[in-house]
């Protein structure tokens, strides 16, 4: 055998690197990803709802304990998506059939795709992990009552991108249609605190708002830490997407929610009394740890033109 000093080297092998997991469950009609880090992300194809987002072992999305999750009645938690319309339905016009809060996150959606990105570090700081669920909805997932409610064509697709410290929810609202038509859209974000009472959201003051409470009433905000007393349901209009909104729980920022796209605010939290009369909020005094701070475009009728798109996504930061 003939000596071969200068023989190469055997070719070093990878490591492999762990991917994030995404898993089908409760008969393919939920969705979870989880990162090799832990963070996770669940998800009902019944309204592309997303119901649990864990970040630190700890869930930063509030769901009643009331809540339906098998398709019978709208999502009380997580983010529910308004579309096309937010809030009961106007006396007339092309949004008067619909019911409260249009017809999104009452549809079963499609799923679409997943894509993970990989970080170039090494497998044991795999802090830029991330993964993207797509799902879609169009004209042709809805029933014929619906279809008939509201008539027109389009295509949403609605994507969830879960990464070590945060959730970015996009939805893309596109008119397939001949005719123009107008709508609302609206992230239903219900957050977990731990006690409404030391609770507050930072980001809003000189905003001006409509008071739901005080009869509608157009209010400018003067607090610079806004608290949450007994029932609170206000929209804040035009609030500056380049400034972030924080969510200080127990004197601590806990939360940070940017915004693309979708000027208005909604802060809603039923109180006491408002709680007791909903049959699907539980437990009784669940109302002490939640908050729902919700981006969209709603104090006014977004309109899309045939062939147009709309764009519209907020990123929350887990502080």
């Amino acid at each position: 055998m003939v000596d071969r000093s200068n023989k190469p080297s055997a070719i070093p092998v990878s490591p492999s690197v762990p991917t994030p997991r995404v898993e089908f469950t409760h008969d393919s009609e939920r969705i979870t990803a989880t990162l090799t880090t832990g963070e996770s992300v669940e998800i009902l194809l019944y309204g592309a709802t997303v119901i649990s987002w864990k970040t630190k072992g700890r869930d930063n999305l509030f769901l009643s304990d009331k809540s339906r999750l098998d398709g019978s009645k709208a999502v009380r938690g997580g983010i529910p998506l308004v579309f096309p319309l937010f809030g009961p339905p106007p006396a007339s016009g092309p949004l008067a059939s619909l019911s409260q809060h249009g017809f999104a996150r009452n549809a079963r959606w499609e799923f679409l795709n997943k894509s993970t990105s990989e970080s170039d570090r090494a497998p044991e700081s795999p802090a830029d992990n991330s993964v993207t669920l797509d799902f879609g909805l169009s004209a042709a997932n809805l029933s014929a009552e619906t279809r008939k409610a509201w008539p027109y064509d389009f295509g949403i697709i609605y994507r969830v991108t879960l990464s070590r410290e945060e959730l970015e929810t996009t939805i893309l609202i596109r008119n397939d249609g001949e005719r123009s038509f107008d709508f609302q859209v609206l992230l239903h974000t219900y957050f977990a605190v731990d006690d409404i009472s030391r609770a507050t959201v930072s980001g809003l003051d000189g905003a001006r708002y409509l008071d739901k409470v005080d009869s509608a009433k157009e209010k400018s905000e003067s607090q610079a830490q806004v608290s949450i007393e007994g029932e609170v349901d206000r929209i804040y209009k035009s609030v500056d997407t380049d400034k972030p909104v924080t969510l200080v729980d127990g004197g601590r920022p806990r939360l940070e929610i940017s915004r693309d796209s979708l000027g208005d605010l909604v802060v809603w939290n039923p109180g006491p009394d408002k709680a007791a009369g909903m049959s699907d909020f539980g437990p009784a005094d669940g109302w002490k740890r939640m908050l729902c701070i919700e981006p969209g475009a709603v104090a006014s009728l977004q309109k899309l033109d045939p062939g147009d798109t709309f764009e519209g996504s907020q990123i929350i930061k887990a502080l």
